[in-house]
């Protein structure tokens, strides 16, 4: 429902109004009541709420000029039924905070487009100067090292290269970049494409280091290497057995070099050391017999017993099972018996599994036939050379040779025999004779006359054993065998 009152000058008014009026003064309240609000109409057209006293403005319904002045304050009521409301905000309008944040943001935004600005040019378009061990060159600041130094040839430094396991070149250019100092702190290689020389104020290039190729690692057996001697007297003996050591290899990927990088486990030499014992303040000489036992064998131990003189038996083992009385005659009058191997090979020309087949046959027939074990040996025909010694030394203790050589076998006489042991004794000297192998009757006709001669000389007769012990020959180091 409307209700509204107008002043009512004229009837022409009220009826195009449409709505009941009544003549209201001046001055309108501009409040609400009871569901009720006044409004009032100032001369300017704008609604005035707040209860200010206004001349209305007369209303123009119909254009005609002349009814204007006539126009009085009018107040009209409108009836909202109890529902009267503050008037809105018009749209388009911000409160203070509203504005206070807008002020704000367009700051902020100023100030990042400002500082964007500043770091593009601080970073990235600017051009720096940078002095590069003494020589000044420009670029933008957002050149990185890799750039840089592309565009100048990496200012003359050459690359490192890249080397095999021994040293041999593989590659001029493969090793390490050239290394890159900035303001005096090193840059790794790996950043060289991210860090830019915004900030270089000096730079220094220096050439690359060479890179050894890459390599795959395995661990191998190091074979024993030897030290052989036998040329400082009649007696070999093993000295250290030969034991293989372990080692990590290096095989170069590129190159296939193998170079030996570490030493697990150290090899030992095989050394056999040959000596001439000389006991000091004693006059010694070993009397050594070969090839048998044989028939000359009885006579000999009978001349030997009387005498009261120990020798040496270097016997074969195909003899020694043929004679075992003999064999163990000698051991039981305190003889040596040591073995000659089973039948005479030539060693050297055997391979080393005849070898080693042959003289632990001669050790173990000598055992069998004498009761006694014996691991000392002497070749036949003296062969047993470094050869020999790689291929038996775990099973052989000593090979005794001998620096008298009484030609025997050539039956050359019994005062041959007899002159060549006498002309050539000494202390320690060993005689080489025979009880085998041959006729020896020259032999035991000649060992009275050398032993009586030589005792007058104040010789005294030792085994070889005994002679090794007086003469300070080391103990042989035993193998595994």
């Amino acid at each position: 429902m409307c209700a509204c009152t107008v002043p009512q000058p004229t009837a022409k008014r009220d009826a195009k109004l449409g709505c009941s009026t009544k003549a209201a003064s001046a001055a309108a309240t501009g409040s609400a009541r009871g569901g009720r609000f006044t409004v009032s109409h100032n001369r300017d057209g704008h609604t005035d709420g707040d209860g200010y006293d206004e001349d209305l403005q007369s209303l123009d319904i119909d254009g005609n000029d002349d009814e204007e002045e006539e126009d009085v304050a009018a107040v009209e009521e409108i009836d909202f039924q109890g529902s009267a409301k503050p008037p809105k905000r018009p749209h388009g309008t911000m409160g203070p905070v509203a504005a206070a944040v807008v002020t704000v943001l367009v700051a902020l935004v100023v100030v990042a487009l400002g500082a964007g600005a500043w770091w593009m040019w601080r970073f990235h378009w600017r051009s720096v100067d940078v002095n590069v061990d003494g020589e000044t060159v420009a670029a933008r600041a957002d050149t990185t090292i890799a750039r840089f130094l592309d565009e100048h040839d990496d200012f003359g430094r050459a690359r490192g290269r890249l080397l095999s396991l021994k040293g041999k070149v593989l590659d001029k250019d493969g090793g390490e970049q050239v290394a890159v100092s900035i303001n005096g702190a090193a840059v790794p290689a790996a950043d060289y494409g991210t860090t830019t020389i915004a900030d270089a104020g000096t730079m220094t290039v220096t050439p690359g280091k060479d890179v050894t190729e890459a390599h795959t690692s395995e661990t191998r057996t190091k074979r024993y290497g030897t030290d052989i001697n036998l040329n400082n007297g009649p007696i070999q003996v093993v000295t250290q057995q030969g034991e293989d050591g372990r080692e990590e290899v290096w095989i170069g990927e590129r190159s296939k070099e193998e170079v030996v990088h570490k030493e697990i486990k150290p090899a030992k030499k095989l050394t056999v050391q040959s000596f001439a014992p000389q006991p000091a303040g004693r006059k010694v000489i070993a009397l050594t017999f070969d090839d048998g036992p044989s028939q000359y064998t009885g006579p000999i131990l009978d001349i030997l017993r009387k005498k009261k003189v120990k020798a040496t038996f270097f016997d074969l083992g195909e003899e020694a099972l043929a004679y075992p009385k003999l064999e163990r005659r000698m051991v039981e009058e305190g003889h040596q018996v040591a073995s000659h191997s089973v039948s005479h090979p030539y060693m050297p020309d055997m391979s080393r599994d005849d070898l080693r087949k042959e003289i632990l046959t001669g050790f173990a027939d000598l055992e069998q036939a004498s009761g006694t074990k014996t691991r000392v040996l002497r070749a036949p025909y003296g062969a047993f050379g470094v050869q020999q010694w790689k291929d038996a030394a775990d099973i052989v203790d000593m090979n005794v040779l001998w620096s008298i050589d009484t030609l025997d076998w050539k039956r050359p006489g019994k005062k041959a025999i007899h002159d060549e042991v006498l002309r050539n004794a000494y202390n320690g000297a060993i005689a080489l004779m025979h009880d085998g192998g041959g006729d020896r009757t020259q032999d035991i006709e000649a060992l009275p006359g050398i032993i009586d001669d030589l005792k007058q000389q104040g010789y005294s007769f030792v085994t070889i054993d005994e002679l090794c012990a007086m003469g300070g020959v080391p103990k042989p180091a035993r193998g595994g065998a």
